[in-house]
């Protein structure tokens, strides 16, 4: 995950808000690479958190945008990944799922959930944006 959030963070710098989301998704970048090296502390543990509110923020954000610009196409629970609204929703989704499992995995004693709620995070992030760029040929909205 962390490779995905430092490639998002770079492509945020033509953004019109990219005060937002380049620390929503350099954070998240930081906070995976450190906790493969070593066990959470508190500073993650606080960093996770900030995170993890900087991302409901920020999916709540553009869930308002995306109702109030009316997009049929943008809805809710839309897979058009050609509108901004849609792919910054799928960011902050990720980013949110991802301090959830890390704040789990640092809190308790691992469960099903949090032993293998990365990998399958890593697999449905990589895999749904495989799709988008192999098979989704339309002209990208923003």
């Amino acid at each position: 995950m962390a490779s995905l959030f430092a490639l998002s963070a770079l492509f945020q710098f033509n953004d019109s808000d990219w005060y937002f989301w380049i620390p929503l998704y350099a954070i998240a970048c930081a906070v995976n690479l450190v906790s493969w090296a070593k066990k959470p502390n508190s500073r993650m543990i606080r960093t996770a958190q900030f995170d993890l509110c900087l991302g409901i923020f920020l999916f709540m954000k553009v869930s308002i945008e995306g109702f109030l610009e009316g997009s049929k196409f943008a809805g809710f629970w839309s897979f058009d990944m050609r509108e901004r609204t849609v792919r910054e929703k799928f960011g902050s989704g990720l980013v949110i799922s991802s301090m959830f499992l890390f704040l789990q995995i640092s809190n308790t004693r691992p469960t099903l959930l949090t032993k293998y709620g990365m990998p399958i995070l890593v697999g449905v992030a990589y895999g749904l944006s495989f799709i988008f760029f192999a098979f989704q040929h339309g002209e990208m909205k923003y």
